[in-house]
């Protein structure tokens, strides 16, 4: 923030998709060579309405087998809420509006500009395996730097370059995991490159007022609109516990940071639509991914 996960183009293109291309830090980093019983803690746990079981409700919109949605449970309205972009068919929706009548209103169903996909593209960045995407935010464990990207973007490269002629070599990329989850460790092996800090991990709240920055567009703004969504890209590749936000981003912003003034928030996963026309996204939180690799952010 589906449609299927496009490749990562080699140099242009966009729609909802995984945004691979250096973000704000990137372009910093890369200028130098239970009688009731008690309520669940985690959100993704049973929730009842009107006798409902909201995490059957879940499990039936997944099973849809629909591309091109995103959906999460709205803890205040007591909804599923199912947002399709305009891949998703008259049919698809029909489909998915089925749900709604079978579970009494337990499903809201609102729609999307664009296309839902991973945001891949070539340019600025950093690049790697013909594609290009952006750095999200520098981490360090012991005396090791690493930086933070988008998981889709780790699975297509195993090593990345501040140019696309690969000339410029910044390092590996240690691990990844993408789908499921979308977020990748790459390492510094180029001691000529700077990798300045100033952020510190936090977690995203709805209607938290945030910025995005990646290689392809730059610096927006907009609000946290959802938490803990899975999105299902068109191309294939479903991921879960996603921020969901109105801020636009397009192909090539994959792996930039989300942030909110020093808190690092998430990394651009993928989303739909454009900034001239706005659309929404999605992204990788920040805390599952330094919790995975045990570093930390600086």
């Amino acid at each position: 923030m589906a449609k299927k996960l496009l490749p990562p183009r080699r140099p242009i293109g966009w729609t909802i998709r995984l945004l691979a291309v250096a973000g704000f830090i990137a372009t910093s980093a890369l200028v130098l060579p239970a009688a009731a019983p008690a309520a669940p803690a985690d959100p993704r746990a049973a929730q009842q309405v009107d006798g409902r079981d909201l995490s059957a409700v879940r499990a039936e919109v997944r099973r849809s087998g629909v591309d091109g949605i995103a959906w999460y449970v709205n803890n205040a309205s007591d909804q599923v809420v199912v947002t399709a972009d305009r891949s998703v068919s008259r049919a698809e929706l029909a489909q998915v509006k089925q749900l709604s009548a079978a579970y009494a209103g337990a499903i809201v169903v609102k729609h999307a500009r664009g296309v839902f996909r991973p945001l891949l593209s070539a340019g600025d960045a950093i690049f790697g395996g013909g594609f290009r995407c952006s750095l999200g935010f520098n981490v360090v464990q012991g005396s090791t730097t690493y930086f933070l990207t988008a998981g889709h973007c780790g699975k297509v490269a195993k090593t990345w370059y501040t140019n696309a002629g690969h000339t410029t070599l910044i390092g590996p990329t240690i691990d990844y995991s993408f789908p499921g989850n979308d977020y990748a460790l790459v390492r510094y092996d180029n001691a000529s490159l700077s990798h300045p800090g100033g952020f510190t991990a936090a977690n995203a709240f709805v209607g938290e007022a945030v910025k995005r920055t990646g290689s392809t567009t730059g610096t927006h703004s907009g609000t946290v609109t959802a938490l803990n969504v899975t999105v299902r890209y068109q191309g294939g590749g479903t991921v879960r516990g996603m921020i969901q936000t109105n801020v636009c981003a397009e192909q090539g912003d994959s792996g930039g940071p989300l942030y909110d003034g020093s808190k690092a928030l998430g990394i651009t996963s993928g989303g739909s639509g454009t900034c001239r026309t706005g659309g929404t996204t999605f992204y990788q939180p920040v805390t599952e991914a330094v919790s995975e690799y045990s570093v930390t952010v600086y």
